[in-house]
């Protein structure tokens, strides 16, 4: 007995040491069942010898290099391949286009001088984006252009490559990827320079301000420290970016309220499926489900400063002070100008001293009329839609620059223009339509939260 008694307390003491030895272990594996439960694997702590009272000795092995020659000769046999993408320019000739991709090629300048599809879509076509492969002699190995040339989901790729027989070319039609970026700014002096500096496309920032211009003044109304944030999409080819699509959703806070927009579409079949962001018709809704479509666009070009607004001026021509019964946008000659609203053309010709003139009949009491134009591009008796173009900016008639002299009149009555379009209510959401609305406001707001903290994260 005594014997047994004596094997027992060695064997406890035994025990004892390697608890206290390798507590931490032990804990760890009485964790990883209580975590687990019934039904999970676990590790058991290994009760040996601790690794770091191990011995340790250090081991030198002689290493023998490999020969460099044949290393030499192996990277000789290696063809060199350099890549360069750059965008075409409207005076691109083939020789000043192949220098900027850094092809040195006789040969390949001569076929893109002769070859009737580069001609066609791509000599002379700015902001293309072009890329070359090229070996390590500047020869032209391969060409590819790719760009979207009309909203209708896809986009054009011109391959030039070199083959045994020479140099070929192929134009196709592929299907454009979108994808979806998120970024935001505040407002230091412009919309356009705010933007500049988040790197977002001015087309989206176009966007920007027809979505909001029902409820802000770009012209007037912006402060300094007013911020955005923007979820929107980039049509891509083979990848690569060719240029901003839609924007998906925004918000601006101005003067410190706050408003917010979102991309939405009815399901097509009527039923409640998901909406998508496809090319089909949709529009632009607050999150409470509002439409922020208005019967008439605050601005009759995309985007323009006011030069003279709804007031009495010195008239620069007459050289008297005169009621200007309309506004005055600067604009460079060519500009777009547009209907800012449904309706059909009154007038369109030369009229005394608002030279190419167009008038717009809009429905019973509403009519706009658009003067000074370089260009008059509807005729009398067409019906005309919102944003449609209805000609060009010009100096025509009693204009000392290019602008475009836009009135508002409202039973022939002179109104503000700047004031009246926002004077009309939007249009609800279809209420068979709302719930699934609903869904998507949920994750609009969880993007533009995100989208904020892009500037927040920049200026920490």
């Amino acid at each position: 007995m005594s014997l047994n008694l004596t094997l027992a307390v060695e064997t406890a003491q035994r025990i004892a040491l390697a608890l206290h030895r390798h507590t931490q272990r032990v804990l760890a594996g009485v964790a990883a069942l209580l975590l687990g439960g019934a039904g999970a694997s676990f590790a058991v702590a290994n009760l040996g010898p601790d690794v770091a009272a191990l011995p340790k000795r250090t081991v030198v092995e002689a290493v023998q290099a490999l020969p460099l020659e044949p290393q030499y000769e192996a990277l000789a046999t290696q063809a060199m391949r350099l890549y360069r993408t750059d965008l075409t320019r409207s005076t691109d000739t083939a020789d000043t286009l192949l220098k900027r991709l850094g092809v040195s090629d006789v040969g390949a300048a001569a076929f893109l001088r002769s070859d009737r599809l580069v001609q066609q879509t791509l000599m002379g076509r700015a902001g293309r984006s072009v890329s070359a492969e090229v070996d390590e002699r500047g020869g032209l190995l391969a060409l590819s252009a790719r760009w979207s040339p009309e909203d209708d989901g896809n986009f054009k790729r011109l391959t030039v490559a070199k083959s045994a027989q020479g140099y070929g070319s192929k134009l196709e039609t592929l299907p454009l990827s979108v994808s979806s970026r998120m970024a935001s700014g505040t407002i230091q002096s412009s919309l356009f320079a705010a933007t500049d500096d988040a790197r977002i496309p001015d087309a989206i920032a176009v966007q920007m301000a027809e979505i909001f211009s029902g409820d802000i003044d770009f012209h007037r109304a912006l402060r300094k420290g007013d911020r955005f944030s923007v979820v929107y999409e980039t049509l891509e080819g083979d990848g690569e970016p060719l240029r901003p699509g839609r924007v998906l959703s925004a918000e601006f806070v101005n003067a410190g309220k706050t408003f917010q927009a979102m991309w939405f579409q009815e399901p097509l079949t009527g039923s409640a499926t998901a909406a998508t962001h496809n090319l089909s018709k949709g529009g632009y809704y607050n999150l409470a489900g509002e439409s922020l479509r208005r019967a008439f666009l605050t601005s009759p070009m995309a985007f323009s400063r006011v030069t003279s607004g709804f007031s009495m001026r010195f008239h620069p021509i007459l050289q008297t002070w005169r009621a200007h019964l309309g506004v005055d946008y600067g604009a460079t000659t060519g500009t777009p100008v547009r209907s800012v609203g449904d309706g059909v053309v009154e007038f369109a010709g030369v009229q005394n001293g608002y030279g190419n003139v167009v008038m717009v009949k809009h429905d019973g009491s509403n009519s706009t009329l658009y003067a000074h134009l370089s260009k008059i591009n509807v005729r009398p008796g067409q019906r005309v839609q919102q944003g449609e173009n209805v000609g060009l900016v010009g100096a025509t008639g009693w204009a000392t620059g290019p602008h475009l002299h836009f009135e508002f009149r409202v039973n022939g009555v002179h109104k503000d223009p700047l004031t009246l379009a926002r004077s009309h209510a939007a249009v609800p959401l279809a209420a068979a339509y709302k719930p699934l609305f609903d869904q998507s406001a949920l994750m609009v707001r969880a993007q533009l939260s995100a989208a904020a903290q892009i500037q927040a994260g920049n200026v920490q």
